[in-house]
């Protein structure tokens, strides 16, 4: 699909289907989520902007690289956002935070939002979205919304599962917004959970149901 990067890199599916299965433990699927998540954050930042610095390393002088511009923001959809959130800061760990309070109504399944908190100057720096599943896209572009209201300009969505339903309406809402995934899966099933999906993150993360 145009405008979304599938990571297929052996260890992110490796351990993705470790994630999706039913008898791994909570703090097994915790350790895991962290895990991916920094492999994913190594390619949703793979085109980040380089300058150089002038450095004297033990030997010399020389013009090295090193990023550009203001502090990029990673924006945790919560509660699940957070747990991609934790491996990414291991990679980039003087990055700013974002968070963002969004359920789904059960019924509706629209997103209902409860807290927002956020950097100033967000128009200025680079926003990764993160939530693990991009199932109905109700709450991601609800995110998005929020995120662009609040000035950002350059934002990408980075999860561990899409559906093709979520990615079609996400895609249409926010078209400038690049995706970035583990996989996309086969489809959503009646009550809008990814197929085959690997359960509800956040419950499968926290031992809630």
């Amino acid at each position: 699909m145009n405008g979304v990067t599938v990571v297929d890199h052996p260890l992110v599916q490796h351990k993705l289907t470790l994630m999706r299965r039913k008898e791994t433990s909570t703090a097994s699927f915790r350790r895991l989520l962290r895990e991916i998540s920094t492999l994913l954050a190594y390619e949703v930042t793979r085109e980040l902007d380089l300058t150089t610095m002038r450095i004297e390393t033990p030997i010399m002088e020389m013009d090295a690289p090193i990023l550009e511009g203001k502090k990029l923001v990673f924006a945790s959809i919560l509660r699940a956002g957070n747990g991609l959130l934790e491996g990414m800061l291991d990679l980039v760990p003087a990055a700013r935070v974002a968070h963002i309070g969004l359920y789904r109504d059960h019924e509706t399944l629209e997103a209902i939002e409860y807290y927002f908190k956020a950097p100033e100057d967000l128009e200025n720096r680079l926003v990764i979205a993160v939530d693990p599943m991009l199932a109905t896209a109700n709450s991601a572009i609800a995110a998005m919304d929020k995120l662009k209201e609040r000035g950002a300009r350059n934002i990408r969505f980075l999860c561990l599962l899409a559906a093709p339903e979520g990615i079609r309406r996400f895609q249409e809402a926010h078209p400038d917004v690049a995706i970035f995934t583990a996989s996309i899966d086969e489809k959503l099933n009646e009550k809008g959970y990814i197929i085959p999906g690997l359960g509800d993150a956040g419950d499968r993360m926290y031992g809630t149901k």
